[in-house]
């Protein structure tokens, strides 16, 4: 997996412009830890730095179609492909002549032949950029359910871009503004943020399943791929045996890789799915045990469930691990390392995000990326197969809003009233809802409650996804390790898009269907295992240093947090010993601490302009 960045700019000479571009590139380091390279000419610079999966030797970017200073294309390239031996076939097929092994040689000689069409082609993780000398024509795509972030700012001669908004920030062209429209995002729909909003003023992402043709006449979003709906016809039978021969075969072409690759196992179904499906392809290709990894907090015995965090992920990690035969480690995050890690993440994100969620996360990684490159990920499964406690609550059904939201507070509750009255957070919630249910593709005919249903599943892959899969990829890559999502092959994700909930939930049973497709490969308690979300700390101290940190920015008059948040109501709320309302919907007492700390660290370290 790598980094990528660029400037496309009609009316600077952008080969004058190499120390900038390679600012821009510099940032994206730890995404690319092998490598680097520039490619420059008049109105486009491309910028890439590359982790070494596929052909380490081959696959140096940017990548032209021809050596020399004339190609007729260029590629920067941040991705992997799991079907790239079968294009390179059709491909040789159809004429065309490699000169590596890569994936990324394949990308760019498939928009050779195809075009614009060439990504509707695709089984992979990707976000590129494409600059078409011959058309002056830049494309911008990223994969189908948006697993690898791309962001783009246009200017007033041109477009920036980058796989991190680090990188745009790079550029002197592009300024870190807050508007009320960023400040909703981050205030009111943290944990659903909208399609391509970047939070920064005027940044971007291209949304998944779309890519961005740059001219120096337009510059237009086009969609390649959307989910259809269609009437289901396979029996229960025939459907178990398509999940479970998709998943097998999408975990399988995940596992190509030239360099040393594992697992996550939690001990829920899903990752442990991911992982038996994993250990069988291997012993079927005479290859060694997978290696698996979890993570766990001291104290977590002690930890009392809640509706989110249903039991303790160790006994059901070595249950699993045992049964399938993985060599397995867990990695211990003990309260000051999360604490330590916080700047860390806070610079992977380049926004507030999850707090300690994200620091255990990062740790986990890091740990991880000691012995392995690569590493899949059971993500992604509770939003195909209706995992999520939202799916099965009656009142959050019925809720006129995004369900996870109903009868939640968010942080913001604690925005400044004349902050409030330019936001409006209520109004740009409900028409972020409008949007979002006027996005669904509906079936005609179909009974009141399943279309309810589908349009949930809307709202989960689409507005509740992209921020998991956007933490797990910046997370992961802040420490240079590749994290794939099998449960996010499109083709798995067309295929349950239209089976109905019934066959979903077999006798009401949460993700019944998967644990039923799954389940000769699996102890008996990791299979009917309940949803038990990403464990949180137990810990006491994490949340007093917070408490402090919270009460020297009371006291502190020119803390920036309090240009958008109410004083007075976070130092009545704290002096209650009541919990500042949090950005996750799961529970999490020390959340809105962590949230109200991090919105004033990032606004100091990235030096935030409020607009």
């Amino acid at each position: 997996m790598c980094g990528i960045t660029g400037w496309i700019d009609w009316d600077t000479d952008l080969l004058h412009q190499a120390r900038t571009v390679q600012e821009m590139t510099a940032t994206l380091a730890c995404r690319g830890p092998d490598a680097d390279g520039v490619w420059l000419s008049r109105h486009a610079a491309l910028g890439h730095r590359r982790l070494s999966v596929i052909d380490p030797d081959g696959g140096v970017q940017p990548l032209a179609d021809r050596p020399g200073a004339d190609p007729a294309a260029v590629l920067g390239y941040n991705g992997e492909l799991y079907n790239h031996r079968e294009l390179r076939t059709e491909l040789e097929a159809l004429g065309h002549v490699f000169r590596t092994r890569s994936d990324t040689e394949v990308v760019l000689r498939a928009h050779l032949q195809w075009g614009r069409s060439a990504p509707t082609r695709f089984n992979g993780i990707f976000a590129y950029a494409l600059w078409d000398a011959r058309r002056e024509e830049l494309l911008l795509v990223r994969d189908h359910l948006g697993i690898k972030p791309l962001y783009w700012h246009a200017h007033a001669s041109g477009v920036l871009f980058g796989s991190e908004p680090k990188a745009v920030l790079a550029n002197p062209l592009f300024r870190a503004e807050l508007d009320a429209e960023g400040i909703a995002e981050l205030f009111a729909l943290p944990a659903a943020p909208s399609a391509g909003h970047g939070i920064f003023r005027g940044l971007h992402e291209v949304r998944p399943g779309h890519l961005l043709a740059v001219t120096r006449a337009a510059t237009r979003e086009v969609r390649y791929w959307r989910l259809e709906s269609a009437e289901h016809r396979d029996d229960a039978a025939t459907t178990r045996q398509t999940v479970r021969d998709l998943l097998a075969d999408a975990v399988e072409r995940q596992l190509i890789s030239d360099v040393p690759l594992c697992t996550l196992l939690s001990g829920g179904v899903d990752s442990s799915a991911v992982t038996a499906l994993a250990a069988a392809a291997r012993e079927r290709a005479g290859q060694g045990k997978i290696t698996s990894f979890s993570v766990d907090f001291p104290g977590s015995a002690d930890r009392t469930p809640d509706a989110w965090r249903t039991t303790r992920d160790a006994p059901y990690v070595a249950a699993a691990a045992e049964h399938i035969g993985t060599l397995h480690t867990t990695v211990l995050v003990p309260d000051d390392d999360l604490l330590d890690a916080r700047d860390a993440v806070l610079r992977a994100r380049d926004r507030p995000g999850w707090g300690e969620m994200d620091a255990s996360l990062h740790l986990l990684f890091r740990e991880v990326r000691r012995r392995s490159t690569v590493a899949l990920s059971g993500e992604a499964a509770d939003e195909i197969f209706g995992g999520y406690p939202y799916f099965h609550d009656a009142a959050a059904l019925a809720a006129p809003t995004f369900p996870w939201l109903h009868g939640k507070a968010t942080p913001a509750d604690l925005l400044r009233p004349d902050v409030r009255a330019e936001v409006r957070p209520e109004e740009y919630t409900a028409e972020a809802h409008r949007r979002s249910i006027g996005e669904v593709p509906r079936l005609a005919g179909e009974p009141a409650a399943d279309a309810r249903l589908r349009e949930v599943f809307h709202l989960a892959l689409t507005r509740w996804l992209p921020p998991l899969l956007d933490r797990v990829d910046r997370v992961s890559m802040s420490v240079g390790l590749e994290v794939r999502v099998p449960f996010c092959d499109h083709r798995l994700v067309e295929y349950l898009w239209n089976v109905p909930w019934a066959l979903k939930a077999p006798d009401g049973r949460a993700k019944g269907l998967l644990r039923d497709a799954v389940r000769d490969l699996l102890p008996p308690q990791v299979t009917d295992r309940p949803k038990s979300g990403y464990p949180s700390t137990p810990a006491v101290r994490y949340t007093e240093v917070l408490t402090a940190r919270a009460q020297e920015l009371l006291a502190d008059p020119n803390a920036p947090v309090f240009e958008l948040v109410d004083r007075a109501l976070v130092r009545r709320l704290l002096a209650e010993g009541r919990p500042l309302p949090s950005p996750r919907t799961a529970p999490n007492p020390v959340g809105g601490l962590d949230h109200l700390v991090q919105v004033d660290e990032w606004l100091r370290a990235y030096r935030v302009g409020l607009r």
